[in-house]
C-alpha cells in the first residue's frame, strides 16, 4: 500500500466512525490510530493526520477536547490552589462548546470530574455543603 492509498484509507475510516455524529471519541480514536499502525503510519504522524481531517470535516475530536480541558482545569487549580464551584462550571460550559452539544451537562461533568480526580486536583469547600461531592453523587461517579 502506497502512503497515498494509506492517507485515502485513513481519512474514510474517520468518515466511517464519525458519521452519523460528527463525533471520535478515545475508542473510535485508538481504532483509528490501530488501523494507521497497521498500515506503517507512525503515532505522531496518525495523530496530526486524524486532527487535521476532524478539523477539515469539523468532526469532534474527544481528546482535543479532554487536553483543552486539562489546560483549564490546570490553570484554574494553579491560581488559588484549588478549584471552585464557578470554575467548574465554566468548565463544563467550555467542554459542551467544545463537543458541540455531542455530550450533555451529566457526560460533561463526568469527564471533568474524571480530570480532577486523575490529577489529584483540589476542590474548595462551600459555605454551608461540599458542591464537588454533590456533584459527583448527582453523576453517579
Amino acid at each position: 500500500m502506497t502512503l497515498d492509498e494509506v492517507k485515502k484509507r485513513f481519512v474514510e475510516e474517520v468518515k466511517l466512525r464519525a458519521y452519523d455524529d460528527k463525533y471520535i471519541d478515545r475508542k473510535e480514536e485508538r481504532e483509528i490510530l490501530q488501523i494507521a499502525l497497521q498500515n506503517g503510519v507512525g503515532v505522531d504522524s496518525a495523530r496530526a493526520a486524524l486532527a487535521q481531517v476532524c478539523e477539515a470535516q469539523d468532526y469532534v475530536l474527544e481528546s482535543a477536547v479532554i487536553a483543552r480541558l486539562k489546560d483549564i482545569i490546570e490553570t484554574s487549580a494553579a491560581n488559588d490552589g484549588s478549584i471552585d464551584e464557578k470554575e467548574f462550571n465554566d468548565a463544563v460550559l467550555n467542554c459542551k462548546k467544545w463537543t458541540k452539544g455531542k455530550k450533555n451537562d451529566i457526560q460533561c461533568k463526568k469527564m471533568i470530574i474524571e480530570i480532577i480526580d486523575d490529577n489529584s486536583y483540589k476542590t474548595s469547600k462551600g459555605w454551608f455543603s461540599s458542591w464537588y461531592a454533590n456533584v459527583k453523587k448527582e453523576v453517579g461517579a
